[in-house]
């Protein structure tokens, strides 16, 4: 089994990566692979709403990482998104990507375990995790919870380290998500599946 990580920091080896890594320990001593794939320090193109990717099955700008987490998507059986916190909200590019990425290959991620890990120097930081976590339950993912809320605080990676509290619950979030993952997987080869997909009943609120 295998879990995708998304680095969402322009910093490639910043606060994000030190919380993410944490997270990834915890999964290796489990016997759980992890990849984390960094969302790189170039302008990310925003969703545009073309629906091009109903059709091709990846996003039509190829510039950036969005087709290459797809594609990877496919093999993965659960997935852990990491942001900075800028303004109280998760950094700008990690949203683009997830908007991105969610339009054209929902399914590839669907009924697969996730969880968001945040990096902040001091707030904002349960704000940006809701901002994460809907991505999970508008797709029908189970959310992965550790002992506390998934944070951790420095302002590099040296002070991330020294949050005790922070990097505990990073690690317990690894174990637990490898807890889920073989359970689900033992249910799997149990004869257990997951539940009958159903058509979307879409409206709005215009009378």
């Amino acid at each position: 089994m295998r879990v995708l990580m998304l680095n969402g920091s322009p910093r490639q080896f910043g606060c994000t990566y030190t919380a993410l890594q944490s997270v990834a320990d915890a999964l290796r001593s489990e016997d759980i692979m992890t990849e984390i794939i960094w969302a790189g320090d170039k302008p990310i193109q925003d969703c545009v709403r073309c629906d091009a990717c109903t059709k091709l099955g990846k996003c039509i700008y190829e510039n950036d990482v969005v087709n290459e987490l797809i594609e990877k998507s496919k093999l993965a059986d659960g997935f852990v998104f990491g942001a900075p916190v800028y303004y109280a909200h998760p950094g700008g590019r990690i949203l683009s990507i997830l908007d991105r990425v969610f339009y054209a290959a929902s399914k590839y991620l669907s009924y697969k375990p996730g969880a968001a890990v945040v990096a902040a120097r001091r707030s904002g930081t349960t704000a940006a995790l809701d901002v994460l976590n809907k991505y999970f339950t508008i797709n029908k993912m189970p959310i992965v919870s550790s002992q506390y809320w998934n944070i951790v605080y420095g302002r590099t990676p040296e002070e991330a380290q020294k949050d005790v509290e922070g990097v505990q619950t990073l690690k317990i979030l690894g174990k637990n998500m490898a807890w889920l993952m073989k359970g689900m997987n033992l249910a799997q080869k149990n004869g257990i599946v997951k539940p009958e997909e159903v058509a979307r009943q879409s409206t709005n609120f215009i009378r």
